[in-house]
């Protein structure tokens, strides 16, 4: 498990270090084609937008998450279980009890959200309550809580803001570059420069959401290995995955907008596994189901 920690760990910056890298080298191609005109200055202006609305998401993002789902907070008092549950999960991890809420929906799912351990919620579907046996229920806000000890939100929000920047540069600059085309068609030196803006206005905008998916993917299975960890018994979590693997029912109150932060996709989308590597937003459970399995072992 620790294994599996620390290569996730490492995967993850790297994949962080490519997106910044695929950032700065969309903002040099920029400078280029306006060879020092306004291009450093959109650059600029283009990433403290995209900053911005970052900071609002990050401090305002985890109510939104929320509302959106239509999550419900409890208390120990409306509902024990569940809330004792979190809070001595949370002992264990060392960190603050969360907030705990509840989602009416029967499909089986969670999701954690917050900036750090001093500002998280867990929510947690009616479905998950019912279906699930007690071990299976703490391997899956285990799960969750690992998401927060680990900071996997706070990673998230610097990977959306990367994606962000990218998508104001691109647009930026396939607007500018519609106004300067005829100006710089009979320069031959900046040829090369427009062609490489236009596979650039083209590509990043893919590269960066690939990007994205990818970091989400790890993070995943981070939280699967910090959570078996957490219990010491792999097979709770991987029993609850089984259960979700082989219910086809998606949630009533799915969002793209968060369908990252859940447990498992909460579309349920019947795409091949070689299609999911790419795009989806969650690893195979299939894989996550036997890594955990020789968690156990």
């Amino acid at each position: 498990m620790y294994s599996q920690i620390t290569s996730n760990k490492r995967k993850s910056v790297i994949l962080l270090l490519v997106f910044v890298v695929v950032v700065l080298g969309f903002g040099w191609l920029i400078g280029e084609y306006y060879q020092g005109g306004l291009g450093f200055e959109g650059v600029t202006i283009a990433g403290i937008i995209s900053i911005f609305m970052s900071l609002g998401s990050y401090f305002h993002g985890d109510k939104l998450a929320l509302a959106t789902s239509g999550a419900k907070n409890i208390t120990v008092q409306t509902n024990p279980y569940v809330f004792r549950m979190v809070e001595n999960l949370a002992i264990t991890a060392g960190i603050p009890c969360p907030k705990v809420y509840i989602i009416e929906d029967q499909a089986i799912n969670a999701f954690a959200t917050g900036r750090n351990p001093q500002h998280a919620s867990i929510a947690v579907t009616t479905g998950a309550i019912e279906k699930l046996k007690n071990e299976e229920l703490e391997g899956v806000l285990a799960h969750e809580l690992s998401h927060v000890k680990n900071y996997d939100i706070l990673v998230m929000t610097l990977v959306i803001v990367l994606v962000g920047t990218v998508a104001l540069l691109s647009d930026w600059m396939f607007r500018g570059s519609m106004f300067r085309s005829r100006e710089r068609s009979g320069r031959e030196g900046n040829q090369l420069i427009a062609v490489l803006a236009i596979v650039a206005i083209i590509l990043a905008p893919i590269i960066s959401q690939l990007i994205k998916l990818a970091v989400s993917r790890k993070r995943e299975y981070l939280a699967d290995a910090s959570g078996a960890l957490l219990t010491r018994y792999p097979e709770g979590l991987a029993n609850a995955l089984e259960k979700i693997r082989t219910e086809p029912k998606a949630m009533d109150r799915a969002n793209h907008a968060t369908a990252h932060l859940f447990l498992s996709d909460p579309f349920r989308k019947q795409i091949s596994k070689k299609v999911s590597n790419l795009w989806s937003t969650h690893p195979p459970l299939e894989d996550r189901i036997k890594a955990l399995h020789e968690m156990g072992m």
